[in-house]
């Protein structure tokens, strides 16, 4: 089959190309960010950061890509990490910050969470340190709250830190959420799939919750749709708490929808590859950007009693 040429992409990408520097650099902090969360590097890790700069090749004669690739390419030259070289690089990473133009500072934030992420996930464990330091740095961003993936995130290290410790089942749980939303190590993510048959681990884990921790819900105009079973009350009664207060309550998901409500008569660990269906539409949806703040039950009767 003959190949059209598509001139219109060099023009898109020349156009583009600051937004994917301001995007290249606060993944790139978030990234020295994550590995170093722990105040400890290793040589998966400096690996890992060398495999993500190879993507951004064509920036490495820029800041802070050209410093860093430099000092990263001369510490991996024989393999090893002093404790000088290490001192080195996490001064780099805790001290790289940069103020983006082109985007809000929601989504930069976002941005830089994707490269935590990433690692976090670079050594290929997580450790408690890491997930306390993690759920740190969610205190300090909570302006964050509503954007996907902060909620999910924040519940879920509320859960699987609540006793302290992150076992090893809540480890591969966190693995799993951490590489549905970044595009990890290709190498790492099948060596680790690996891993994960020979134990006998399956690939979807449940997930103690998915709901908004302490959600800001307010009715004024604003749309509800509900799923699950209620103890408390019929979707009717429930209905009219939503419309009496001056919010609508809709049946199905969709881009307008501003609020999911699960029934608390749900099974409350909903697994990834089991999600109710308004719940895995309102995921989807909020990884596309949607503001769904999908609640529980419990803080929605909350909201209501604050407003009698």
């Amino acid at each position: 089959m003959k190949e059209h040429s598509q001139p219109e992409h060099a023009e898109v990408m020349r156009f583009t190309k600051r937004q994917r520097i301001d995007t290249a650099i606060h993944t790139l902090e978030g990234l020295l960010h994550g590995i170093a969360i722990d105040d400890a590097l290793n040589a998966d890790e400096i690996a890992e950061v060398l495999n993500w700069c190879k993507q951004y090749n064509h920036l490495k004669a820029r800041e802070p890509f050209k410093e860093l690739i430099g000092k990263l390419d001369e510490i991996m030259v024989d393999g090893i990490i002093t404790p000088d070289e290490q001192e080195d690089l996490l001064y780099v990473c805790k001290n790289l910050s940069t103020d983006g133009i082109f985007y809000d500072e929601i989504t930069n934030e976002i941005q830089r969470l994707h490269g935590i992420l990433h690692g976090v996930l670079a050594d290929g464990q997580i450790s408690t340190e890491e997930g306390k330091k993690l759920q740190n740095w969610l205190h300090e961003n909570d302006q964050l709250k509503g954007s996907y993936p902060y909620d999910e995130l924040e519940s879920l290290l509320l859960a699987v830190l609540e006793d302290g410790e992150i076992d090893n089942d809540e480890e591969v749980m966190l693995k799993d959420f951490f590489e549905d939303f970044i595009q990890y190590s290709f190498k790492k993510r099948v060596r680790n799939e690996s891993d994960r048959v020979r134990k006998g681990l399956a690939k979807n884990n449940s997930l103690p919750s998915i709901c908004a921790s302490c959600p800001d819900i307010d009715f004024e105009d604003k749309t509800f749709v509900v799923t699950g079973s209620s103890k408390r009350a019929k979707r009717s009664e429930i209905a009219k708490h939503i419309e009496s207060r001056g919010g609508a309550n809709r049946s199905q998901v969709s881009t307008a929808t501003n609020f999911l409500v699960i029934g608390s008569g749900s099974n409350p660990c909903w697994a990834f590859s089991c999600y109710g269906r308004k719940v895995e539409q309102a995921v989807n949806l909020r990884k596309k950007g949607a503001n769904i703040v999908i609640v529980h039950e419990s803080d929605f009767w909350d909201a209501v009693e604050d407003t009698e």
